[in-house]
């Protein structure tokens, strides 16, 4: 399926100028508003997004000698046909459809695209209306039919000019065509990139009616049978599994062993031995067994029924998962991708291969379009072939790490000889510090889970170091942490409080009291923060002499080490929905401007992301500094927009973003230089923005996270274990940060870290995230700079990381 969008005109404003293209000083590849430069005539790019929903609604057009602008209605269907499915589009008709689910242009399915008479009317289409660029969303279909068409292009063009349907003019001012691919698919089933569009957003629907399910599950100790989307790519019903703690998942990748019946039931009853009171199973529709024969839901609930007597369910979700409003991160990732799409299709030249814009890690790549399609196609041939290892493993090693860490976190009983940690019996701690956030007891229960599988003692220190100085130390089994991941908070309680000079020795003698070997913190600056203090006083006190390790935990993303901590993802999507409501109660009302406080400290993630995501005009941040001009210039701007029709207008500022242009001076600034002409709104959103339910995406990062911070820090104990059994860790690389950085999880040391941190600001140095103003500011039609992101990359280069976003 392939859907192409409207072209959209940055520039309808006469304050601003052509956006250009060219390489800075640092041969750093640019949008630039404000020098023009001339380009060749027809290359018209069109543009739609499956899922993100017109979230790139930039300047897509390099046709510089006719000012039009055209989109494609209904994918290939609407290039073939011709007429009235392609129509000019302008900036308002893309405006306020960033929070909009299905697609604005539509999308069809298109038998006439793959046969030469219907590419050779496509091909008429596009040249009679000077078109010469596209950028296609959708799977491995619509990118083969994209490459394809690319393929025929001059055969076609010959053609179409000895029939005489065009002329030499036109052929001459088209002898290449350009394909750029951005992949819409909320399977997650194309090889090359972490995420596809969409899939984020399916998962949401996913995790809200399972949860919703689970509520019911457990008042009548019932058994659902959950089925999810997925004829082909299992990742929809593996992550779900991960997400909701379901009890059993059948994917097509690793189907069941004959004997399935027999294993599921075993597990489900004793399962209800342990005392838990509900048993989730997720099939993916497209789910076998070893044999190749079909697993179903209704197949599944037979067999539970049958055999085991239990109340069992059905729920199918079908086309739910398709539906409802983006997920930030799909509003994010369309408007990154959207913006990277173009700058691909600037820098290309007739020898130039099609793309496809990716995101691997926190990176946007561009892969060659057609290693992801042979790929893509090797994953299917190998389901055929029933060589499910290597079906595994072409899905790429954030897929085997999903599938490795469902199977080791659903398992009842622990190995009675693990090779991590060789035999031994290590005790581990874990604790939550700073402010609650999403994601902490998903962390929580995968570090607990996985220690028990390693043959650790865990133990869960309560209420952060206040706790820790009192020995408020919970050992954990495995059914304690059952059903921790879908709730927000923490339940083994947080506080802000650092450790002193009068309480560091209490920790010491705690810690060696219950023979801790190993400690993880889950939390924000306040984790990091104590972290550095506690390996500083590792001279005086040699309890302290221990592996430490950090997952970042705060909505505010404020943390060095690591380009998105857990909990932030969970905050931007509630930040988003309460901006959507905001903008809805505007609905036919007057001209009216919002004015919207975020929380995040001194820390700006959260305004400019959930600004960037709902579609702002603004962001008021720390970082980059605004004065009094600034806001009147926005004022200028704003009633310039409502000029043309415009009613609504938003400005989103982060609390901390100027200690005396508050957001009540902003508002008050607002109605003076407004004079009138519009009405100011404030709204501050305060801790609502701390809570609601995990997102799948903190659910997934945290489970993950945890096991990995487990692993290495058992590793650790290993290495630096002496002959009686202690530990003596003293080196700056047992006290580390556990982060995502541009492409990788690595562990830092936090000493390193101390040196690229702003402590009276809580702020790292470097913020990668504040290359992507330029591009809200573009959005909103402001003049600015915006540098592309993207690296080149095989496909074959794949890095493991947790199923990324970027949020």
């Amino acid at each position: 399926m392939i859907s192409t969008h409207h072209e959209v005109d940055a520039f309808d404003d006469p304050r601003m100028t052509e956006v250009s293209f060219r390489e800075d000083r640092n041969t750093m590849r640019r949008f630039d508003s404000i020098v023009p430069t001339a380009g060749k005539e027809g290359s018209d790019i069109m543009f739609n997004l499956y899922k993100g929903r017109g979230l790139a609604v930039f300047h897509l057009r390099r046709r510089f000698s006719r000012n039009e602008r055209r989109g494609e209605i209904r994918g290939y269907q609407g290039m073939v046909d011709g007429g009235d499915n392609v129509k000019e589009a302008d900036w308002n008709q893309v405006s306020d459809i960033i929070q909009k689910g299905g697609t604005i242009i539509g999308s069809a399915r298109c038998a006439d695209f793959r046969t030469p008479e219907g590419r050779l009317k496509a091909a008429y289409n596009l040249i009679s209306r000077g078109i010469g660029n596209i950028v296609c969303i959708g799977g491995d279909g619509t990118l083969t039919g994209a490459n394809q068409f690319r393929k025929d292009w001059p055969d076609l063009v010959k053609s179409l000019l000895e029939s005489q349907k065009i002329t030499e003019q036109q052929a001459e001012a088209s002898p290449n065509i350009q394909i750029v691919g951005l992949v819409g698919s909320i399977d997650n089933d194309f090889c090359g990139t972490d995420m596809t569009i969409g899939t984020d957003s399916a998962l949401q629907r996913i995790i809200e009616s399972i949860d919703a399910v689970v509520a019911t599950a457990q008042s009548h100790q019932r058994a659902f049978v959950v089925e999810v989307m997925g004829r082909h790519c299992g990742y929809l019903a593996l992550v779900a599994a991960l997400a909701s703690e379901a009890d059993f998942c059948f994917i097509p990748e690793w189907p069941a062993p004959s004997n399935w019946p027999e294993v599921l039931c075993k597990k489900l009853h004793e399962m209800r031995s342990e005392g838990q009171r509900l048993n989730i199973i997720i099939v993916a529709e497209g789910a076998l067994d070893r044999e190749g024969q079909p697993i179903t839901a209704e197949k599944v609930k037979d067999v539970i029924k049958n055999t085991l007597h239990y109340d069992t369910r059905v729920t199918v979700l079908g086309h739910v998962q398709r539906g409802g409003a983006p997920s930030a991160f799909d509003r994010l990732l369309g408007s990154r991708m959207g913006a990277e799409a173009v700058l691909a299709l600037m820098e290309m030249d007739n020898e130039s291969e099609p793309c496809v814009i990716s995101i691997d890690g926190n990176q946007m790549v561009r892969v060659p379009l057609m290693q992801c399609v042979e790929r893509t196609q090797q994953v299917q041939k190998a389901m055929a072939d029933k060589d499910w290892e290597t079906a595994v493993k072409l899905r790429g090693r954030s897929f085997q790490r999903n599938l490795e860490t469902y199977k080791l976190l659903t398992k009842l009983r622990m190995v009675e000889k693990d090779n991590l940690s060789e035999g031994h019996h290590f005790n581990v701690a874990v604790m939550n510090v700073g402010a609650p956030s999403g994601g902490m007891n998903a962390a929580v229960r995968s570090f607990v889970r996985m220690g028990l599988y390693h043959q650790c003692k865990v133990y869960g220190i309560e209420d952060s170091f206040e706790g820790l100085a009192n020995g408020s130390f919970r050992e954990f089994k495995w059914g304690d942490v059952t059903n921790w991941v879908m709730y927000g908070g923490s339940f083994l309680g947080t506080q802000k409080s650092l450790p002193t000079d009068k309480t560091i020795g209490k920790i010491a003698e705690q810690l060696k009291k219950f023979n801790i070997q190993a400690l993880l913190l889950v939390g924000g600056f306040e984790a990091y923060h104590s972290t550095l203090i506690l390996s500083r006083y590792r001279e005086k006190f040699p309890e302290l002499r221990i592996p430490m390790c950090i997952i970042p935990c705060t909505i505010s993303n404020n943390v060095p080490g690591t380009s998105l901590s857990l909990g932030s993802d969970t905050a931007v999507n509630e930040i988003c929905s309460m901006i959507d409501k905001i903008k809805q109660s505007a609905t036919g009302t007057k001209r009216r401007v919002f004015i919207i406080e975020t929380m995040g400290g001194y820390c700006g993630y959260l305004a400019t992301l959930s600004a960037l995501a709902s579609g702002a005009d603004n962001a008021y941040i720390f970082e980059e500094s605004f004065t009094v001009e600034d806001i009147v210039e926005d004022v200028r701007v704003i009633s310039a927009k409502m000029e043309r029709g415009v009613k609504r207008y938003l400005i989103v500022r982060n609390e901390c973003a100027d200690k005396n242009l508050t957001t009540d001076f902003v508002q008050k600034l607002f109605e003076s230089e407004g004079a009138g002409e519009f009405s100011t709104r404030v709204n501050v959103l305060g801790h609502a923005q701390q809570g609601g339910s995990p997102t799948p995406f903190d659910r997934n990062m945290g489970t993950k996270l945890a096991a990995r911070a487990l692993e290495y820090l058992i590793t650790q104990i290993k290495e630096y274990r002496q002959e009686d059994g202690g530990v003596n860790a003293n080196t700056p690389d047992t006290a580390t940060l556990l982060g995502l950085m541009g492409r990788k999880v690595v562990f830092t040391p936090v000493e390193e870290l101390a040196e690229e941190t702003d402590f009276k600001h809580r702020l790292p140095s470097s913020q990668w995230w504040l290359k992507l103003r330029p591009l809200l500011r573009i959005l909103a039609k402001h003049r600015d700079t915006y540098y592309t992101e993207a690296e080149e990359e095989a496909v074959e280069g794949e890095t493991e990381a947790p199923d990324t976003h970027v949020v």
